[in-house]
């Protein structure tokens, strides 16, 4: 007995109860309904895609080529689209992810119009977007099935039970997304109430910084500033207890560390004893050995094995590192995150660099063995030049000539058909399996690709439509395409639900229904 019949069995029961005042309810129709809307609240999302993303972690520790992907989406109709395809074209979404991105929060979706990745846009704009996200994902699942249940009704004998077979193990479109809370925009206390929201929305994992929260920046920009470890774990222990406040177990936690690329902090660690966390986080401040004699009026000292350290600070009171301490430091946050709560790491690097990412995890995995990485594939990076002038770089190890290269300029068109330029792209192509292999890379993902996609396809459309080839800019690289490479979303009003409210017309009226799928539709063209 499948679930289909099940409900349909249960409804049955009901009527029968209720007598003849349920005699226009057909019991089959509001097992369909309950097919078509499997989740019901965003908790039961979040606990349903926290177990799917525990397996995968586990079938990665097992064999590494079962890493996971994802692609940042910053509208419910991308993200629709993104699994929509994955399913056309793969026949499942295994290890298939959302990623979130708070930096195209940002820039897309906050009420004060673009901003720049520094925490400004109105924190609830981001749960906004994990409730819309699922609400595309779940339309998407009732569209599907909708589909298949006309086509059931229209069926007989063996075709009949394939397509029943198809609704009984139907594969959702609802999958994991990884949330990106910033830097927790605010206090712990704040950190644990939008992780609330966060969860309450469907999310069951969530990312965190380790950046000052009203200094925040782009992982990919300059100033940024660290916390001290205990003002960081703090907070992940904050959204360890709003997963367990709201019955999310399996819920994870990935910590990012910036300490690459964060030369500042606002504060001086708290430290009891020599070697403690705080001692360990002090260590790396660039200081000046001082005597007493030597202070100054309101300068700041800290005390290490019986000498006075004066750290540098900045104009803008903040204190720096010293220079070349930012792998130690992203290693140290990343085993201490890992010890006290969290399940994957996040490193923000300046290139994608195998090797730097590899070497990382090597010093972390000596104390945590099972260290997994989420890694971001960003757009930030230059991966043409990067990938290049590393092909460079191996070839003239290797002692071949590389003369006919300038390695500044490898970016440039000329070098496209190059045989440096075919092995460069090759790396790029197998980047990720040999990530994943190499340097414990569990999940890839793209941060922002539809913002860049979304540019760039406009601009293709506007320069046509509104250039010499008019309509046709619209007909050949657009609606021709996606009618040819089966595109969903060329019957617009089949996408926006025109069918799904057809059905329900007919389940709420009868024969009374007046529909909008009639013979005249224009969408039958397609």
């Amino acid at each position: 007995m499948t679930q289909y019949q099940d409900d349909i069995n249960a409804v049955a029961g009901l009527k029968e109860k209720q007598g003849s005042a349920w005699n226009a309810i057909n019991p089959e129709y509001a097992a369909r309904m309950r097919a078509q809307n499997r989740f019901k609240t965003g908790l039961d999302i979040a606990k349903y895609t926290a177990k799917i993303m525990r397996a995968d972690m586990a079938a990665y520790d097992a064999d590494p080529s079962k890493y996971t992907q994802s692609l940042g989406c910053w509208h419910g109709f991308i993200g629709q689209q993104k699994m929509i395809s994955i399913k056309k074209h793969f026949n499942s979404t295994d290890r298939s992810y959302l990623y979130l991105s708070g930096w195209m929060v940002a820039a897309l979706r906050s009420e004060f119009g673009p901003l720049p990745d520094q925490s400004m846009h109105e924190k609830t704009s981001v749960t906004a977007l994990i409730r819309e996200l699922y609400t595309f994902l779940r339309q998407a699942d009732a569209r599907e099935l909708g589909g298949l249940f006309r086509q059931l009704d229209a069926a007989e004998g063996a075709a009949k039970a394939a397509i029943q077979e198809k609704i009984d193990n139907h594969v959702t479109h609802v999958v994991p997304i990884i949330a990106d809370i910033d830097a927790g925009f605010g206090n712990a206390e704040a950190t644990y109430l939008l992780a609330k929201q966060f969860i309450e929305a469907g999310a069951c994992c969530i990312q965190i910084e380790n950046q000052v929260s009203d200094e925040k920046q782009c992982g990919h920009q300059d100033g940024k500033v660290t916390v001290p470890h205990e003002d960081f774990l703090a907070k992940i222990r904050a959204i360890r207890y709003a997963f367990l406040e709201l019955g999310v177990d399996d819920g994870i936690i990935v910590s990012r560390t910036d300490s690459l690329g964060a030369g500042l902090t606002k504060q001086i660690a708290v430290t009891h004893t020599p070697g403690d966390l705080g001692d360990q986080y002090n260590s790396f401040l660039d200081c000046d050995e001082i005597s007493a004699d030597a202070l100054g009026n309101g300068d700041v000292v800290i005390k290490r094995d019986g000498k006075l350290l004066r750290p540098k600070r900045l104009p803008s009171n903040l204190f720096q590192f010293r220079p070349g301490t930012g792998e130690a430091r992203c290693v140290l946050d990343s085993i201490t995150s890992l010890q006290n709560g969290a399940d994957l790491l996040w490193i923000e690097t300046e290139k994608p660099h195998i090797a730097q990412i590899a070497g990382m995890v090597s010093e972390i995995r000596k104390v945590v063995p099972n260290a997994k990485l989420v890694y971001n594939n960003s757009p930030s990076f230059n991966w043409t030049l990067n990938f290049r002038q590393q092909a460079y770089d191996a070839m003239k190890a290797a002692g071949k000539d590389v003369s006919a290269y300038e390695r500044g300029q490898l970016m440039s068109e000329e070098y496209d058909q190059t045989e440096l330029a075919a092995v460069a792209d090759e790396k790029i192509r197998t980047f990720q399996a040999d990530a994943s292999r190499e340097a414990g890379i569990f999940h890839h993902l793209i941060t922002l690709p539809t913002y860049h996609t979304a540019a760039l396809s406009t601009d293709n459309l506007a320069k046509e439509y509104f250039g010499d080839q008019g309509m046709l800019g619209y007909v050949a690289g657009v609606q021709r395409k996606e009618i040819r490479q089966g595109i969903a979303c060329v019957k617009h009003q089949n996408m926006s639900g025109s069918d799904i409210g057809d059905d329900h017309k007919e389940y709420f009226s009868g024969a009374a229904a007046l529909k909008a799928a009639g013979k005249d539709n224009t969408m039958n063209q397609f």
